[in-house]
C-alpha cells in the first residue's frame, strides 16, 4: 500500500511538472508572430525584428549559470515559484509596452519574462530526474516533449490571430495607424491573459508544493559550489563542452526557422502568389483563407503552428523509436534529414520549400531531450554543472537567428536556411561522435527541458 501511494505521489508530480513545460512552450513559441507583428508596426529590417529573439534568449546566456547556484542552495519548488513570479513581472511590462508602443521597453520585457522561463528549466531538471526510471531517461524526457510542443503548436495560430490581422511585413508597404493599434491591442490582449494564467499556475504550484517535494528523494550531498566553481567544473568536461556547442546549434536552428517562417511563407517566392496550401485539408483550414489570391501575413503566421506541431508528432513518434534505437543513431538520422532539408529549400526554393520548411519541425522533434541526455551521460562534471552549461548554450536562440536574419537581407528569406543546414550539419557530426563515447555517468541524469 506504501508503495502504490509512493508511486501514485511521483505520477502526480510529474503531471504537475508537465503543466510547467506547456506553460514555457506556449511563450517560447509566441515570439514567432511576435518577430512578424513588431517588424510591421515599428517598420523594422529584417535582422532588426530578429532582436525580438536576442532579447528572449540572451536571458539563457546570463541566468543559466546562477540559477544552477540558486538552485543548489534551495529545494527545486521555491525556485519554480520564485521563476513564475519572474515571469509575471516580464509579462507586465510588455503590457504597459504595448499601450506606449515602445520597442525597446518590449525587448525589456521579454528579457525578463525569459529570466523566468530560464531559472524554471534549470530548476525542473533535478525534479523531473527523481520521477522515473533513469534507463529509460531518453523515452521519458522525449515523451513528456510532446506536452511542450503543444503549447508551441497553439501559440503561433492564436498570436498570428492576435497581432497579425491587416499587418504587412514586405519591404516597401506601410502598415497604417488602424492597423497598427489593432496589432498593439492584440499584444496587449495575449500577454494580459498570458500574465493572469501565470499566477494562476503559480498559485497552483505553490498550494501543490508538498506534493512534488515529497516525491523527490533526501539530499544526498550538502556539498555546495560558487558560481565560479560551478562554472570551472562544468568547463573541466569536453562533453560537457560539446554538448554546449550542440545545444547552441541545435536552439539556434530551430529559433531562427521558426521566428523567420511567417515572413517566409509569406514572401513571392514561396506561397505569397499561391492557393496551394490551402487546398491541404488540415492547413488550409487552420490557415482561414480570406478569400484574396496569396498567403497574407495572418494566414502565414497561422501555417507556422505546423512547423511546432512537426515537433509535437515527430516526438511521440521518437519516444516509440527511442525504445528500439539507440539515442545517437536516432539523432545522426533526423540531423542529417534536417540538414537536407534546409539544402532543399536553399537551392530548390519555390512552392514546395514551404511545405518542406514547415516539415522540418518533426525532425527537431527529439534532438533537444537527446543532445541534453547524451551529453549528461558522457559528462564528467557534475549534473548541476552540465545542466548550467547546456542551459547557458540555449543562448544560441539569441545570436544565430541575428544572422540568419542579416542573410535574408542579403540574400533572400529561403537562402538564408543554409546557415541552419550548416548548424544540422555539424549536428549530425556530433551524434556519430557520441556513438563511439564512453558513457561517464554516475549520477540519474537531469531532465532535458526545452528552450
Amino acid at each position: 500500500m506504501q508503495q502504490e501511494r509512493q508511486s501514485a505521489g511521483v505520477t502526480g508530480a510529474f503531471i504537475i511538472v508537465t503543466c510547467l513545460f506547456f506553460a514555457w512552450g506556449f511563450i517560447t513559441a509566441l515570439n514567432d508572430p511576435l518577430v512578424a507583428a513588431v517588424k510591421g508596426i515599428f517598420t523594422l529590417s529584417r535582422f532588426e525584428a530578429q532582436f525580438i529573439a536576442f532579447a528572449f534568449f540572451i536571458a539563457y546566456g546570463i541566468i543559466s549559470f546562477p540559477a544552477a547556484v540558486l538552485l543548489q542552495r534551495f529545494r527545486p519548488m521555491p525556485s519554480i515559484v520564485a521563476a513564475l513570479v519572474t515571469m509575471i513581472v516580464g509579462c507586465l511590462i510588455i503590457l504597459i509596452a504595448a499601450n506606449v508602443a515602445i520597442f525597446p521597453l518590449v525587448l525589456v520585457g521579454l528579457f525578463v519574462l525569459a529570466s523566468g522561463i530560464t531559472i524554471l528549466q534549470v530548476a525542473a531538471n533535478p525534479l523531473v530526474a527523481a520521477l522515473g526510471d533513469p534507463a529509460r531517461s531518453h523515452f521519458r524526457l522525449t515523451l513528456s516533449q510532446t506536452f511542450n510542443s503543444l503549447g508551441t503548436f497553439i501559440a503561433p495560430i492564436l498570436g498570428a490571430h492576435l497581432f497579425l490581422k491587416g499587418v504587412e511585413v514586405k519591404e516597401g508597404v506601410v502598415v497604417t495607424d488602424a492597423v497598427r493599434a489593432n496589432a498593439l491591442g492584440g499584444i496587449d490582449t495575449a500577454y494580459f491573459w498570458l500574465c493572469g494564467l501565470i499566477a494562476a499556475l503559480t498559485l497552483f504550484m505553490w498550494l501543490l508544493r508538498r506534493t512534488v517535494t515529497a516525491a523527490l528523494p533526501e539530499e544526498r550531498d550538502a556539498n555546495r559550489q560558487g558560481l565560479g566553481a560551478v562554472i570551472a567544473d562544468a568547463f573541466s568536461s569536453r562533453w560537457a563542452i560539446f554538448g554546449g556547442i550542440a545545444i547552441f546549434l541545435y536552439v539556434g536552428a530551430e529559433v531562427a526557422i521558426g521566428t523567420q517562417m511567417t515572413a517566409f511563407l509569406n514572401d513571392n517566392a514561396i506561397w505569397g502568389l499561391s492557393d496551394a496550401p490551402f487546398r491541404v485539408p488540415l492547413l488550409g483550414a487552420t490557415m482561414g483563407s480570406d478569400g484574396v489570391h496569396g498567403v497574407s501575413v495572418e494566414e502565414a503566421g497561422k501555417a507556422v503552428g505546423f512547423y511546432w506541431g512537426g515537433a509535437m508528432v515527430g516526438r511521440a513518434i521518437g519516444s516509440a523509436l527511442l525504445a528500439r534505437v539507440s539515442a545517437p543513431k536516432l539523432l545522426a538520422a533526423f540531423t542529417a534529414i534536417a540538414t537536407l532539408m534546409c539544402l532543399y529549400v536553399v537551392f530548390v526554393g519555390g512552392v514546395g520549400a514551404g511545405f518542406v520548411a514547415l516539415s522540418i519541425g518533426l525532425f527537431n522533434s527529439i534532438m533537444f531531450p537527446v543532445i541534453f541526455t547524451i551529453t549528461l551521460e558522457r559528462s564528467s562534471a557534475s549534473v548541476e554543472a552540465t545542466s548550467g552549461l547546456l542551459c547557458t548554450a540555449i543562448v544560441g536562440g539569441a545570436l544565430i537567428p541575428l544572422v540568419v536574419g542579416k542573410m535574408s537581407e542579403l540574400t533572400s528569406y529561403h537562402f538564408a536556411l543554409i546557415v541552419p543546414a550548416a548548424c544540422y550539419a555539424v549536428l549530425c557530426a556530433f551524434a556519430l561522435a557520441s556513438y563511439r563515447a564512453r558513457i561517464h555517468l554516475s549520477e540519474e541524469p537531469a531532465a532535458a527541458t526545452i528552450h
